[in-house]
């Protein structure tokens, strides 16, 4: 920059005195203001082309700013450079990364086309890189479930199982993640060992119940005998005895029939088609039941229920899901207690609330609660003669009805359970009005 002020300096001092010594002094100023401007015209058009084109073009060779430009220029072409050469070698490291994961991995765009796979998508999804490249996933693998996944852009992060479009021995888990720009990728992993696994374990349990059933029922029938026989002639210890047995024996075989019923649940055996269900007619027959079981407890049931509100579903799956839920209610709540069942409807669906006045359940256990064979306190489940498998069964159940169980307590001060059903398995009934019991 000093060079170009020297240089504009002295070619301003002799337009001055050119023009002195001539008399035409604006005249010679503007013609050396006009020599400069196209001189630094010519040096711009020749950046610009060099900058453009540098292997065909030379930069100018004007001493000054425009020497300091081209250097700049050619500081940041060698840093640019660099980067690219970095950006390259870490893209490398990541595609061989991935393409050594065992798991399916595809990059998608916005609209679900495809711009990159690893080797494992051969396998899993039959997608070939760079063969299918620039092709929409879903014409490769034909699934609702995944267009739907594709389009919900996985918001509640449930995924997706499905089996291999060109194996269905395979079973696949799919996810995917969204990222930068609406980009997503897909992931899809062999859960195969996983299934079977899962299924032998059903298979145990379900035959290991059934086994168990017959002798049980054997044993339950010589108790009851040896039992009527022992009141009149027995030593009180060995009638103590005989009625332990007997109730171990029930305690045993409602354990076996809840098995059962998980079983048929989990493999859909013999699953009648949906119906029509008036929910608020099946809460008063539980209510009975509820009753009969509640016995010196002396528990007050307050049922609210919409008897114009429906549902489709199954009628013998939900009973046994309600009936557990008010059965619990029972177990867990002291004497004279309160237990109150509302049937209601809304905008986001139908529902069954059943609320107690009973022990509460600390929040740690909340999410566990669904699993067999889970106990917050085992003392008081045994001393309440419960399966613990009453709240799984109820899962399996709604699973099957779309629908979800919202569970919410406070320890001493009693606990809520909410059946939520979607508003596509409502079904109008005829008739008006609701009903209250107590």
């Amino acid at each position: 920059m000093r060079e170009d002020a020297v240089r504009l300096l002295l070619a301003g001092l002799s337009a001055l005195l050119i023009g002195w010594f001539s008399g035409h002094l604006t005249v010679a100023l503007l013609v050396a203001a006009c020599i400069a401007l196209v001189w630094q015209t010519r040096d711009l058009h020749r950046l610009l082309r060099w900058v453009r084109h540098p292997k065909r073009t030379t930069p100018p060779s004007s001493p000054g700013i425009f020497t300091a430009l081209v250097d700049e220029i050619d500081d940041l072409r060698e840093r640019n450079k660099s980067r690219k050469k970095r950006l390259s070698r870490y893209l490398k490291q990541f595609r061989r990364a991935t393409a050594a994961l065992p798991d399916a991995t595809v990059v998608l765009d916005s609209s679900g086309t495809i711009e990159w796979a690893n080797g494992a998508a051969v396998r899993l999804l039959n997608v070939r890189w760079p063969r299918d490249a620039r092709q929409r996933i879903t014409h490769l693998v034909r699934h609702p479930e995944l267009a739907r996944l594709l389009e919900a852009g996985e918001a509640d992060g449930s995924g997706l199982e499905i089996q291999a479009p060109h194996d269905p021995s395979i079973e696949l888990s799919i996810r995917v993640a969204p990222y930068e720009q609406g980009n997503r990728l897909l992931v899809a992993r062999d859960v195969s060992r996983l299934h079977q696994l899962n299924q032998m374990r059903k298979d145990f349990v379900a035959n290991v119940s059934h086994e168990l059933r017959s002798p049980l029922t054997v044993l339950r029938g010589y108790l009851e005998m040896l039992t009527s026989d022992a009141q009149a002639s027995a030593a009180p210890e060995v009638q103590r005895a005989l009625e332990e047995m007997e109730h171990q024996t029930l305690c045993m075989q409602g354990i076996v029939d809840d098995l059962l019923l998980l079983a048929r649940l989990e493999h859909g055996e013999e699953r009648a088609d949906d119906g029509r269900v008036a929910v608020a007619e099946m809460l008063a027959e539980i209510r009975s039941e509820a009753v009969a079981a509640s016995g010196a407890s002396r528990h007050r049931f307050v049922v609210e229920a919409d008897p114009r509100l429906a549902i489709t579903g199954n009628a013998r799956e939900l009973h046994s899901a309600f009936a557990n839920l008010v059965l619990n209610a029972v177990r867990y709540t002291p004497d004279a207690g309160c237990i109150t069942l509302r049937w209601y409807g809304d905008d986001e669906g139908a529902h069954l609330r059943v609320e107690d006045t009973g022990v509460g359940i600390p929040p740690e256990h909340i999410p566990r609660l669904t699993e067999r064979f889970y106990r917050v306190d085992q003392g008081r489940s045994r001393e309440r003669g419960g399966t613990g498998l009453g709240l799984a069964i109820v899962k399996h159940v709604l699973d099957h009805h779309q629908a979800r169980l919202r569970i919410e307590s406070e320890p001493g001060k009693g606990s809520q359970f909410c059946c939520d059903f979607p508003p596509k398995r409502i079904y109008p009934a005829v008739e008006s009005g609701s009903q209250e019991t107590s």
